[in-house]
């Protein structure tokens, strides 16, 4: 398990469907040692913090066995690292394979899985078209984000260690499913709700979710992507 790339960016400004926007994830790959703190890597900020950014969305990763299925979805497009907005473009870790809770040592920092990412319209933003989002979410390749429990400095060829592993707590991959496609199976939401260390606001949508309050109305509630 391996950190292929670490990618940061600050703001920029671009242009969506007539206006400009602010944004922060035109990610580019960064050499040398790199600190991570509690909000970000140093040299990575987030443009709109109502849904981006904060103690649970510290860092985003991304695995890079991913953008083979990309390019041949996307008919041959030129992805380079970061393309997806990711700081860790990783190397053996998969949405099937994490839960939330999940501590890992990268450099010397420690790390905690906390959500998988649920795209906004900055993502076709940054491919230039708008199907890119429907076809993120079928996709079940979401990336996850992570917590920051321990401030460290990591570096591109860093190894990813577990140190505590929580599998009875919901995975990245069953969290996928719950939001896209197996919106009321109640066992899920179960599961999803007794874990831990789940965020309160994905606590709260989906004990919405059991409920009856539909989807899109806890989407509306919550004021948009990125729960």
């Amino acid at each position: 398990m391996k950190l292929i790339s670490l990618n940061v960016a600050r703001p920029q400004l671009a242009l969506y469907r007539g206006t400009t926007i602010s944004t922060g994830i035109f990610k580019k790959p960064v050499t040398g040692p790199i600190p991570l703190r509690t909000l970000n890597l140093d040299g990575d900020r987030q443009a709109d913090l109502a849904v981006h950014g904060g103690p649970y969305k510290a860092v985003y990763g991304y695995p890079s066995e991913h953008y083979d299925f990309w390019r041949h979805e996307l008919f041959g497009a030129t992805l380079p690292w970061g393309m997806f907005g990711e700081n860790f473009t990783t190397e053996g870790l998969s949405e099937s394979d994490l839960h939330i809770g999940d501590r890992l040592q990268i450099g010397s920092a420690v790390i905690m899985v906390r959500q998988p990412r649920i795209p906004c319209y900055k993502l076709a933003v940054k491919f230039h078209r708008s199907d890119i989002l429907a076809r993120f979410l079928r996709s079940g390749r979401s990336g996850f984000y992570f917590s920051v429990e321990q401030e460290g400095v990591v570096s591109a060829g860093d190894s990813f260690e577990f140190l505590s592993r929580e599998p009875q707590a919901i995975s990245i991959a069953e969290m996928n499913r719950l939001f896209v496609e197996d919106k009321y199976n109640s066992s899920v939401l179960a599961k999803a709700i007794a874990t831990p260390a789940l965020p309160q606001d994905w606590r709260d949508y989906f004990q919405k979710r059991q409920s009856g309050v539909t989807p899109e109305e806890v989407i509306e509630n919550s004021g948009g992507a990125d729960i």
